[in-house]
């Protein structure tokens, strides 16, 4: 059922900010306005949409009385209908409540989990895989922090993702990753299970978390690698502690600045992530059935080598083509993610 009271709203709301902005208002409040504005354009879009579509309804249903016209009336009412279902589910979708967090650039981070050399090694195809996943969407992925181990695998990555809506389409990646399949140091040809674990933040800017500078230590130290060509001796590496929450952030590039500006990028990522899930806490008493609640201990995906499958546990998804997976083709997988997600919160919204 569409709540036509709501549809006024949002009508009203929009003409009024499109009036506020006509009135030359300046400086961050202009910014606010524009914000909302191009939040509610598409919505009000799909509102139009389906009030031309009542109204052709009406208007077919007046000629169906004009004997000359009732032929040409019924096909046209008879195509209007058909077409309602479409733009019922289309204008739900766009009153679902929005996450302004999904428009965002994101943090990526990966660490192994249990499974030693293995975990290591599984967490650097994760990395990999998100790689190549954002070079396919034409999104800058950089590497802020990276420690490996001396067999190439991964201790901790943390990566800075910008391009459209990043963390609108990865946000649904944070959890525990599991993979199953024989270890390269495995001589007996056994299958060993291992984890990984990924976490995904939006991107904070200074305006959404303000940081005391009282509340920080920042130490710079000398960083090295695992040895051999990950060897790292530079003395410009930056540790930043935020003292309130014990959070510890590190940035190892060459230019001590840069170091500081990165930590900081990322410190800002991860308080804004921890009041986001309080926010959430707060908000709903059952977050272990949502999908994108973001709950780092829960596996949410098995990668089965032999068996060339890869099952997200979340929503019963299994698709037999993991190397095309691993090499970044997401995109069903999170489609079907967003799907489910769109599918609660309309449940949500009949109840």
């Amino acid at each position: 059922m569409i709540p036509m009271d709501r549809l006024a709203q949002i009508t009203a709301r929009f003409q009024y900010l499109e009036a506020a902005m006509a009135d030359g208002t300046t400086g961050a409040e202009i910014a606010d306005l524009a914000r909302e504005y191009a939040e509610l354009r598409p919505v009000v879009e799909q509102i139009e949409a389906y009030r031309q579509l009542q109204t052709g309804l009406a208007e077919a249903a007046e000629m169906m009385a004009d004997p000359d016209m009732a032929e040409l009336a019924a096909e046209e009412l008879s195509r209007l209908k058909a077409a309602v279902p479409e733009a019922e589910a289309a204008l739900q979708l766009s009153l679902l409540p929005r996450d302004r967090a999904d428009a965002k650039a994101a943090m990526l981070e990966i660490r192994p989990g249990t499974g030693g050399d293995e975990a290591a090694l599984f967490a650097g195809d994760l990395m990999r895989m998100y790689q190549r996943y954002a070079e396919a969407r034409g999104w800058a992925f950089d590497v802020i922090e990276m420690q490996e181990t001396e067999l190439g695998g991964v201790r901790e990555m943390v990566a800075h993702i910008r391009g459209q809506a990043v963390f609108g389409r990865l946000k649904f990646e944070s959890g525990v990753h599991r993979v199953q399949r024989v270890p390269s140091t495995e001589s007996g040809g056994r299958i060993h299970t291992s984890a990984a674990t990924v976490a995904v933040l939006p991107e904070a800017e200074e305006v959404d978390i303000q940081i005391a500078p009282g509340d920080l230590r920042i130490d710079t130290m000398r960083s090295s690698g695992a040895g051999g060509q990950h060897v790292n001796t530079t003395d410009s590496a930056v540790r930043i502690t935020h003292l309130p929450t014990g959070i510890v952030v590190t940035s190892s590039e060459k230019s001590q600045h840069r170091n500081r500006d990165k930590a900081l990028q990322v410190l800002r990522a991860r308080l804004y992530d921890l009041e986001r899930s309080r926010a959430d806490s707060e908000r709903s008493a059952d977050r272990a059935a949502q999908v994108g609640s973001g709950d780092r201990s829960e596996r949410i995906r098995t990668y089965n080598f032999p068996q060339g499958r890869m099952t997200d546990h979340r929503i019963n998804l299994t698709l037999y083509r993991l190397d095309a997976v691993m090499q970044g083709d997401l995109d069903e997988i999170i489609d079907a993610l967003t799907a489910d997600t769109q599918a609660r919160l309309l449940a949500d919204m009949g109840t």
